[in-house]
């Protein structure tokens, strides 16, 4: 499950590479490139949803792409409270899909399926997505549409033996937009989102759409540091308290009891390679 962790790892590795890229400009492509990224960040915030307890996440990636466009890779972050299903608490999600150059931006359609290591059984769902990516002016700007099918791991529960085996779908919608500041390492990174789903808990405590329907944003910044990227975001949700009371104590911090869908500053610093 993710949000942060897209928007942080392509920011930062497009921002690392425009500099080189004229250098490697007439060098032939290569049939296969491989690049990935090393996270570690103060909160792992899943559309808008906290994943990690509001505690530190260690989170990394790979990706291999063969230049016809096709690519395959897998990521990976440790959970905490809300979002976990037994095992080491570990999220890895395996990726595959094709981007497709179009009029100076790009098509990317895939799939993510979702993998808990170690966890219960009826966790695990995949998710088809389609982005389009592009840019307007000095403003690079990305739509996407994410539908996962009905699955059981979607479904309602509750302990009667008549929930079990239910399924349900997920719809999210979601627009990201980055600029870098002339003359500066930095860059200006904006996202909102809008999902559509389960208006409750799924079979092992959680939903991706915790209250059915929401809205989740960020507003924040990337500074690059020699090979590292520092970023800072703030990211909030409407999913208000009297929303989320019939999901308590699930839907909430294992520290003290408060809101893991509430506004938070989220801090992060990322290597890519």
């Amino acid at each position: 499950m993710k949000f942060l962790k897209k928007t942080a790892i392509a920011l930062a590795v497009a921002t690392m590479t425009t500099a080189p890229a004229l250098a490697q400009d007439t060098d032939p492509p290569k049939d296969l490139t491989v690049s990935g990224s090393v996270a570690l960040v103060s909160d792992y915030r899943f559309r808008g949803v906290s994943q990690s307890d509001e505690e530190m996440a260690l989170q990394g990636g790979v990706t291999v792409t063969h230049k016809s466009g096709f690519y395959a890779g897998a990521w990976g972050s440790n959970l905490g409270g809300w979002g976990t299903f037994g095992g080491p608490n570990l999220e890895l999600d395996l990726i595959g899909g094709y981007k497709l150059p179009i009029s100076g931006g790009a098509l990317d359609v895939g799939l993510t399926w979702y993998t808990y290591p170690g966890g219960a059984d009826n966790t695990d769902f995949a998710e088809p997505y389609v982005k389009l990516s592009g840019t307007a002016g000095p403003v690079s700007l990305l739509a996407g549409v994410a539908y996962a099918p009905e699955q059981e791991a979607l479904g309602n529960f509750s302990n009667t033996p008549q929930s079990r085996g239910q399924s349900e779908d997920n719809l999210y919608l979601w627009g990201d937009a980055a600029t870098a500041v002339p003359g500066t390492p930095l860059t200006l990174k904006g996202h909102i989102g809008y999902s559509d789903g389960n208006p409750g808990l799924g079979p092992n405590g959680t939903s991706v759409a915790p209250t059915g329907k929401y809205w989740d944003w960020l507003l924040g910044a990337d500074l690059v540091v020699g090979p590292l990227t520092f970023g800072a975001a703030y990211v909030d949700t409407d999913i208000s308290r009297a929303e989320s009371a019939y999901l308590l104590p699930n839907f909430s911090s294992t520290k003290d009891g408060g809101p893991i869908a509430g506004p938070q500053v989220v801090f992060s610093v990322t290597a890519v390679f």
